[in-house]
């Protein structure tokens, strides 16, 4: 199956890419995660129903709906761009069309990643290069403070990983790998095509 076939399975749109905004230097382009390799991060990667996943940069929304459908837990998308941000809203209202109401909510914001809010049940945080570092050391520091405030186990998952990224969680942070999940298929051909998971305990 296809990724548009997998689109239409949850009644959602999610396809093709958008390059960034010419006016951020701090954002990347969109492009959703393949299905392909959701599919093999949850294989190895199981979600509790009391887990609440924030995907920064989350786009059209796709993460957001494959974990809800999936998992039925709480999902949180934040998106910067405007269009995308519409573009995911007009996907859950698609997605809640479908009449099968599961546990859980799915919710998205319009605002800069590192000025969301991290909630005190926030507890697992996906990023598939979103951003500059600069960013993602500020919204990393924003999840630490929040950790601080209630205490709680934290997973950082992140896709396709850039040496920044992991340089600066295995660095400058108590943030530990917890776990590499390869893309089969993928990962043969690109050794980025692969999950790393850090956990802060």
């Amino acid at each position: 199956m296809n990724e548009k076939q997998r689109d239409q399975q949850l009644q959602i749109k999610t396809t093709g890419m958008r390059e960034k905004p010419h006016s951020s230097i701090h954002c990347n382009r969109y492009e959703a995660t393949p299905y392909i390799a959701l599919d093999e991060l949850f294989y190895e990667y199981e979600l509790e129903r009391s887990d609440r996943v924030v995907d920064f940069g989350c786009g059209k929304g796709r993460l957001p709906f494959y974990i809800h459908d999936r998992f039925a837990v709480s999902v949180t998308g934040i998106e910067i761009n405007e269009q995308l941000y519409q573009e995911a809203l007009e996907n859950q209202k698609n997605y809640m069309k479908r009449g099968r109401r599961k546990e859980g909510s799915i919710h998205f914001e319009c605002c800069p990643a590192e000025k969301y809010e991290i909630k005190r049940l926030d507890n697992r945080f996906y990023f598939f290069n979103p951003f500059s570092i600069q960013v993602f050391m500020k919204v990393i520091r924003n999840i630490l403070l929040s950790v601080e405030e209630n205490d709680r186990p934290i997973d950082v998952i992140l896709y396709y990983p850039t040496t920044e990224y992991v340089h600066f969680l295995e660095i400058q942070t108590t943030f530990q790998l917890l776990a590499e999940v390869k893309v089969r298929g993928l990962y043969e051909k690109n050794e980025n095509e692969r999950f790393l998971i850090f956990r802060y305990d």
